[in-house]
């Protein structure tokens, strides 16, 4: 039976999403930021665990700075932007090559390009902050297509339906499992990688600790390896809002550190790179979302009411560097190469 609830979710959801992606594209601009708007006050009304999460992040992050009526602003329209990234990710068939400049205005981007000159190969990191499902296409748009990780939904039916979306202005989509030996190959051939830097990860996966305003927090430790195996630039890259439903694709400074840095330290400098940005604008970031998993065994600091303490916490905080993708790359290259030596005698 449960088997057979199963099959007739995923086959529901299939065909919402079909006709999401017959219908949203029908709409006028002016309709669907609108729309995107009503759904998100909805949402906020109705998603009590979400806003609990929500408000616990602001109350952690900013402390008193905010009351407790402008605490419950922010995450409304923190509910709203999201709305309307989903929204407008069906939409953007609406989008093209021709008009996209219509609807995304950019900043800086002449500055990285020549950051990342001659090979114009590089890290891009951005982080769930405004459309960041339109920026993503705009970089392609834009001359920087590139590798982008995704994560598989459980319904497999709906992959192809975010493949297609995400895919349109020329990225690649390449799914998390495994992906970072992929990404490094890319970078080698002197490709380009694009991927959020604010996911929280387990404890278990490749991950580093970082502190995000001021509370120390487990992340992806994808884009600090990448580069400090490669040597590319690192170049943030994030979108703001703009009053009119446009946006902004704006280019923050190339990451910069010190030769021989950790993970820890290149991931700790991309994510200060973003939380000025926060810390002006806090409501387009994505507050529902539980940035501080896990927490150390012991700290001083209030953690948001999720958080739940992780004795491997401490042992990855005192760990600057994540070895073990260090082996994984040596062990795929060794059966490539007897792969590789396989072949020719068989030949």
């Amino acid at each position: 039976m449960h088997g057979l609830w199963k099959r007739l979710r995923y086959r529901l959801e299939w065909l919402g999403l079909t006709a999401l992606l017959k219908l949203v594209p029908l709409l006028s601009r002016k309709s669907c930021y609108q729309i995107g708007g009503w759904a998100g006050r909805l949402t906020a009304m109705c998603d009590a665990r979400g806003r609990r999460v929500a408000l616990s992040n602001l109350e952690a992050a900013f402390g008193n700075e905010f009351s407790p009526a402008r605490r419950d602003e922010i995450v409304r329209e923190s509910y709203q932007h999201f709305a309307r990234t989903m929204l407008d990710l069906f939409w953007s068939p609406r989008l093209t090559r021709e008009n996209y400049e219509g609807y995304i205005e950019f900043q800086n981007v002449e500055q990285s390009r020549a950051d990342i000159a001659p090979s114009h190969s590089c890290v891009v990191g951005s982080f769930h902050y405004g459309n960041f499902e339109w920026i993503s296409l705009a970089a392609g748009w834009l001359g920087f297509p590139s590798a982008i990780t995704t994560q598989e939904f459980k319904n497999p039916r709906l992959d192809a339906f975010f493949q297609t979306l995400r895919e349109q202005s020329g990225h690649t989509t390449v799914s998390r499992e495994g992906a970072i030996v992929r990404l490094y190959k890319i970078l080698r051939r002197k490709g380009r990688v694009a991927m959020l830097v604010d996911t929280t990860l387990p404890p278990h996966q490749p991950t580093v600790v970082i502190e995000c305003f001021g509370l120390k927090t487990i992340v992806t430790v994808a884009h600090a390896w990448l580069q400090s195996k490669t040597g590319v630039p690192m170049v943030p890259f994030y979108c703001e809002p703009l009053a009119d439903g446009r946006y902004r694709a704006v280019t923050l400074p190339t990451v910069r550190h010190a030769e021989g840095a950790t993970h820890q330290e290149i991931a700790q400098a991309c994510w200060d790179a973003f939380e000025p940005v926060v810390r002006q604008n806090p409501a387009p970031w994505l507050w529902m979302y539980k940035h501080w998993r896990y927490k150390p065994a012991e700290t001083p600091r209030a953690y948001p009411v999720y958080s739940q303490p992780s004795l491997e916490f401490d042992q990855i905080a005192a760990r600057p560097n994540y070895a073990k993708l260090d082996r994984e790359l040596i062990q795929t290259a060794k059966a490539a190469r007897r792969a590789s030596a396989t072949e020719s005698v068989r030949r």
